[in-house]
């Protein structure tokens, strides 16, 4: 049959011939068509007939608008992969933290001059339409972010990847600053619809909790069990289209909404009790209601436990059933055509589950199944803090998954022979690596599960890969040393320097061309221009662009005057502990006590720009918000600091607000206690803007600085090594009494000035860094942190010095694109062949 031949079905209920069209047949949409379109969308698909003050409807009608050219690219890719039969890889995660899609789509589909002008018919602009789109905030930070990058690289790779993750109808919290205090509302981004998005609820699967597991045996004598009387809930796909970077190929980003299945307890209807009927279709629909929430209650340990079993079990039922339909029930090359990503712990209950379906609705015997799973299986850390990994009590799990708790200790008990033959006759070897761990209460070590099943286990960074090996999974590492590698992350360059910071993009193609949008190693021909004056004039020009909108910006959101003439030092990210935001608020009020004590010689004026949200259940995180807003208070009213230090915390920092940050930054803080970030991306975001790190060598700020050149990076702290036998004897009252910058710092604190009117407020932060068990060693790093603070401004006095620095900083950012990470996931790991 060829492309344009109609295909005839018979209507079975009148005897009428329907004549179906192909596909390829459907009207032409290209750019020539995009502005009739819009005005088709916003006048019948949406009824609306004038823009009025809102840009929403002509958002909607603009998103519907390009959905149509995604739509039939998404179409010919997955033709494309259906006849050619090709091996795919699915990333699952329990994040996708994709900010706006607007703009995103425009530039991957190279349609943006096209919609600019077929806006001006509306008499608006495209900045004016884009900032009614909602952030999509399915993640808390940086994992969810990474997710996000990922997929858009692989569909730039042309690699046949699915993203599966949950489409919560509440993302991450709004954030507001009241009195100083971080308050939390519902982010409800589907309010206002979601057009980016096709239901396919034909598609849906049903997954099980709670029940019991009962064992049925056939007539040759096979024991099969069955979990039954369990309580079901419908997974419904919603499926978004990821566009590859101008090649057509748009791949699938698969989120799952839970519903209620049509049954419900009639016996509890009929007789009155109407609230307990419908109480299963309330608890079916709480799973994909807010993104996972913290879990220090039970019911909020059992939901993320939900979650996280929705997620893996819909996921794996749709890739299977789209086998079955093609294949049959055989499943001898099933390996050979998928592998499946789990980023990071989350998603590992995927192992057992897998397994599940293979021997109990499959009828596989269990060593095949077995073989699949582990040659399937690929498995991502991004943490090196032990009580981030997930242990679920054996209690709830049996509770809630019966039949995964039977198949996890029968993992269990094969693998700990394993560890036998490898250890004979050493029981705590076996302790030590048991995926059951023992103790008044069993849990299951779900990281464990995750690397017994797992054909690969990576790092996201050399650091973080090497304290995974020699640390954190050691024995693991022993056992199997050759299941372990490295991937260091990357973000897009397409979001993250061609979208976000298009003056600079513009100045970039000027020299080199643009193909380094398309592939980002290109971007270290931009090294020859370092030292040109004219370029280095252009290239200071776009910074203080950048740094006026993001003034303006600044003043929108919290009221804050910043100056574009000023050093703009920038820390935005999740707030931890970890993190150190507390060690740059020391450094801010180091920098006030110079200015009240009028030592302003040679002092280079500031502006302190932090943001970040605190988990609702943190409470050092949310007592550090306060206590930046009360310094940004107290020194934004001094009128001695006018016009040398401004201080600002950004209330709900998002994928937005990063776009218009990262572009203005000057200097970017990395500064996390050594050993304790497993890479970091906005350090990645922050260089390829041009802004220079002041940073701990953590993370990939160690790949950063090797690939920019020491000199060309602001290095302070202890060394990962270092910070065991700087505990051993840690005393950071005698590091705060031989320190005057800190001892002042200290004693000003101390002294109320940042708290008058509410005694004792900041009472449990000082403990902490006096404390001589803390984890962070604030106090330690403090005096070499400040040197390389003053080392940063007198650098910046120097504008030329700077701006070849900062030049030297993008150039240098090549290897820290997600296309590279990807590139590395393809070949190492997944095995995919472009399309």
């Amino acid at each position: 049959m060829s492309n344009k031949t109609p295909v005839k079905s018979q209507d079975s209920s009148n005897g009428a011939v329907c004549v179906v069209k192909h596909w390829q047949d459907a009207p032409k949409i290209d750019e020539n068509t995009l502005a009739d379109d819009l005005t088709r969308h916003f006048y019948y698909t949406l009824g609306r007939d004038k823009v009025g003050e809102s840009h929403l409807y002509l958002y909607h009608a603009l998103a519907l608008t390009i959905r149509d050219r995604l739509v039939a690219r998404c179409r010919a890719t997955k033709k494309h992969l259906k006849a050619k039969k090709t091996r795919k890889a699915a990333y699952l995660s329990l994040e996708f933290l994709m900010g706006r899609a607007l703009s995103n789509a425009l530039l991957n589909l190279d349609l943006t001059q096209t919609t600019r002008e077929a806006l001006q018919q509306y008499c608006t602009t495209l900045e004016e339409v884009q900032d009614a789109e909602h952030d999509a905030g399915l993640g808390n930070g940086g994992l969810g972010r990474l997710a996000a990058c990922f997929l858009d690289s692989c569909a730039t790779l042309g690699l046949p990847v699915l993203g599966y993750g949950i489409r919560y109808e509440y993302g991450m919290f709004n954030q507001s600053i009241e009195n100083g205090h971080q308050m939390e509302q519902p982010d409800n981004w589907l309010r206002e619809g979601h057009p980016w998005e096709l239901s396919a609820p034909e598609q849906a699967v049903r997954v099980k909790f709670f029940g019991h597991v009962e064992i049925h045996k056939d007539k040759s004598g096979r024991e099969h069990r069955v979990w039954a009387n369990t309580q079901d809930v419908l997974a419904v796909p919603y499926d978004v289209p990821i566009p590859g970077y101008k090649n057509d190929v748009v791949n699938t980003l698969r989120l799952w909404k839970s519903e209620a299945t049509d049954e419900f307890d009639l016996t509890e209807f009929n007789s009155g009790s109407y609230s307990e009927a419908v109480a299963e279709k309330n608890l079916a629909e709480q799973i994909t209601m807010v993104l996972y929430p913290n879990d220090s209650s039970e019911n909020g340990k059992e939901l993320r436990l939900r979650q996280q079993y929705f997620l893996s079990s819909a996921s794996l039922q749709d890739i299977l059933l789209t086998w079955v339909n093609q294949n049959g029930h055989n499943f001898d090359d099933f390996e050979k055509y998928h592998v499946f990503q789990l980023n990071d712990t989350h998603p590992s209950i995927a192992v057992a589950e897998l397994m599940r379906l293979l021997v109990d609705e499959y009828e596989l015997d269990w060593q095949k199944a077995w073989n699949i799973v582990t040659k399937t299986m690929a498995y991502t850390n991004h943490t090196l803090l032990p009580e981030a990994l997930e242990r679920w009590s054996v209690p709830l799990f049996a509770k809630l998954l019966p039949r995964l708790l039977e198949i996890i200790f029968e993992i269990n008990a094969r693998f700990l022979l394993e560890v036998a033959r490898h250890w004979p006759g050493d029981t705590e070897m076996q302790r030590k690596l048991s995926i059951i761990e023992e103790g008044p209460v069993q849990h299951v070590r779900m990281a464990y599960l995750a690397i017994v099943g797992s054909f690969s286990v990576n790092g996201v960074a050399a650091l973080h890969t090497d304290l995974l090996e020699k640390g954190l999974f050691k024995d693991f590492y022993d056992l199997w040393p050759n299941k372990f590698n490295n991937k260091t992350n990357g973000v897009t360059p397409r979001r993250w320097l061609a979208q976000c910071n298009p003056a600079l993009a513009n100045l970039i193609n000027s020299k080199i061309g643009d193909e380094w949008v398309r592939d980002f190693s290109n971007i270290v021909n931009l090294r020859r221009y370092f030292d040109d004056k004219s370029f280095q004039s252009q290239w200071q020009l776009v910074k203080k662009e950048n740094k006026q909108r993001l003034c303006e910006f600044v003043k929108d959101r919290t009221g804050i005057e910043f100056d574009a003439a000023m050093m703009f030092d920038v820390q935005v990210k999740r707030i931890h502990e970890y993190k150190r935001q507390l060690l740059n608020l020391l450094h801010v009020v180091h920098l006030y006590d110079r200015i009240i004590r009028g030592e302003t010689q040679d002092f280079v004026p500031r502006c302190v720009l932090l943001g970040g949200k605190a988990a609702p259940g943190y409470y050092m995180a949310k007592k550090i918000i306060k206590m930046i807003n009360n310094v940004a208070d107290v020194v934004n009213k001094d009128e001695r600091t006018k016009g040398l230090l401004r201080v600002a915390f950004l209330p709900n920092y998002n994928v937005s607000a990063m776009e218009v940050i990262c572009p203005a930054t000057d200097l970017s803080e990395q500064i996390s206690t050594a050993g304790k970030e497993a890479s970091g991306t906005g350090n990645m975001k922050f260089m390829m803007n041009g802004a220079v790190t002041i940073g701990t060598l953590d993370g990939a700020n160690i790949e950063i600085r090797a690939a920019v050149g020491a000199e060309n990076f602001f290095l302070f702290g202890a060394q990962t090594e270092q910070v065991p036998s700087i505990k051993e004897n840690y005393d950071p009252n005698a590091l705060i009494e031989n320190d005057p910058n800190l001892k002042r710092v200290m004693e000003l604190i101390q002294s109320g000035h940042f708290n008058m009117f509410e005694p004792g407020l900041f009472d449990d932060i000082i403990n902490a860094i006096r404390s001589p068990n803390d984890p962070w060693i604030v106090a330690h790093d403090f005096t070499s942190y400040v040197e390389q603070q003053q080392l940063a401004a007198q650098t910046y006095l120097n504008q030329e010095t700077w701006t070849r620095i900062s030049i030297l900083n993008t150039a240098a950012s090549g290897e820290f694109s997600s296309d590279r990470t990807i590139q590395q996931y393809s070949d190492e790991i997944w095995q995919l062949s472009p399309m």
